[in-house]
């Protein structure tokens, strides 16, 4: 593999962030590796975010422009009213502004990075430039290039946002043996249930079984896969499942259970009955009870609990939603979770949203965890997941399950430790609930 280096010095890299606020560069594309094509521009640097684009020639010239906006094929022109054109004079930057935002960027299949009609890089895949200033840029070309519109690289960077988290969180392996004993201290309230029921529901493939997975990974100190995980396009798990974490091989259980169900699926008749669900919720269908998806649970079903009691029934709902797919959730399939909602709502059950594969879905978190909760575009999935199932911004919680790691990883371990403490934080909420609707009913009485 050969590695990428960045031509641009530390200066020339710093007198580009100082313009574009608390920000580093990454390198995404360099065309003296990659080739001097716009599939090859495009292949790397389509749907990044923001860019720095940097051209090279023989006389020495380092030039180029920055978007706001994220490239991609479409052919058409993209408003950006903070894109520029820049040169270098040494370590000096100069800058020429956009002088008509809504043509400042153009998304050319064949070509590099395309500024309005003045300024490409990798014209027509070629190692070329196309300078032609006055339309949406000023520029003096002989200062920009010296003319020499030859190149010799290609550079472009994505922009990553270093703001201010927007959630706070200790990465620190402390904090995850507090998270950890924590989790094994904790008792329900309610001295009648031993452990908390968390029921886990969400479309097929996003993660519900590798959740299960994960939590019992970081617990036995090694990645350990007990229930059935993978990506198949149908459920992989077709039975009801509750599993019990143990602290540790030898450990006892923890006083949680988390209870797997069949993927939601969007067609009617296919995956879990929504009818269904409303029996696991209320506790009456037993441990490994087969779900048949065109006929709901009968009563006379092997294992039927007639009257379930409190440590039978479920006590806060998660949903898991794949990050890389919130936007493309079909619509059948949101009002499958909503009618899921309006079951637990009705029998005023808690419900949390897990956010899965955030690494899948955002760059800057693939290449560092802890960037989670930097991330502007999981900030704005998590948004989008708060308005889509109408549960508050605060019951949404991105994490990352173990699929196809070998070793733990200390980040990866606090988000989902995290994710669990919520999820008994919020069963602790149910079971007051009911203890205030207990003792209600003893004073009335």
């Amino acid at each position: 593999v050969t590695t990428m280096t960045s031509r641009l010095t530390k200066s020339q890299q710093r007198a580009l962030c100082s313009q574009l606020g608390n920000v580093k560069l990454k390198l995404l594309y360099k065309a003296s590796i990659h080739g001097f094509t716009g599939a090859a521009f495009h292949q790397r640097c389509d749907s990044q975010g923001p860019t720095v684009s940097v051209g090279y020639n023989a006389t020495g010239h380092i030039f180029g422009g920055y978007t706001s906006k994220p490239f991609n094929q479409s052919g058409q022109f993209v408003q950006d009213d903070r894109a520029f054109l820049f040169a270098f004079k040494g370590e000096d930057l100069l800058k020429y502004p956009v002088t008509e935002p809504d043509y400042a960027v153009r998304m050319i299949a064949n070509s590099g990075p395309h500024f309005g009609e003045d300024f490409v890089l990798v014209n027509r895949s070629q190692a070329v430039v196309y300078s032609n200033p006055e339309n949406q840029y000023d520029f003096p070309p002989a200062e920009m290039h010296g003319n020499n519109l030859q190149l010799t690289d290609c550079e472009v960077y994505h922009v990553e946002d270093l703001e201010k988290p927007w959630r706070d969180i200790v990465w620190k392996s402390e904090k995850r043996v507090e998270l950890m004993d924590s989790i094994k201290k904790y008792k329900p309230i309610n001295s009648s249930v031993p452990q908390a029921r968390i029921l886990l529901v969400g479309p097929v493939g996003a993660g519900k079984s590798s959740f299960f997975n994960s939590i019992n990974s970081v617990f036995r100190g090694h990645v350990t896969s007990q229930a059935i995980a993978g990506c198949s396009g149908t459920s992989l798990t077709t039975q009801f499942r509750t599993y019990s974490v143990k602290a540790g091989r030898e450990g006892k259980p923890l006083p949680i259970i988390l209870c797997d169900t069949m993927g939601l699926e969007e067609s009617t008749g296919a995956g879990l009955d929504v009818d269904d669900i409303l029996s696991i919720l209320k506790g009456h269908i037993p441990d490994c009870y087969q779900f048949n998806p065109s006929v709901p649970l009968q009563v006379e079903a092997h294992g039927y609990r007639r009257s379930p009691e409190l440590k039978d029934q479920i006590h806060c709902v998660v949903f898991l939603i794949d990050a890389c797919k919130v936007s493309i959730m079909p619509t059948k399939l949101e009002e499958k979770l909503a009618a899921v909602r309006r079951k637990a709502i009705l029998m005023g059950i808690p419900q949390l949203v897990l956010l899965t594969k955030v690494d899948e879905a955002c760059p800057t978190v693939a290449e560092d965890l802890s960037n989670i909760y930097k991330s502007r575009y999981i900030k704005d999935m998590v948004q989008e997941v708060s308005v889509r199932l109408g549960v508050p911004l605060s019951c949404v919680v991105p994490l990352k399950n173990y699929c196809e790691e070998l070793e733990l990883d200390l980040k990866c371990d606090i988000l989902l430790l995290n994710a669990i403490i919520q999820m008994l934080r919020f069963a602790d909420n149910y079971f007051d609930d009911i203890n205030d609707r207990y003792h209600n009913l003893e004073t009335k009485e």
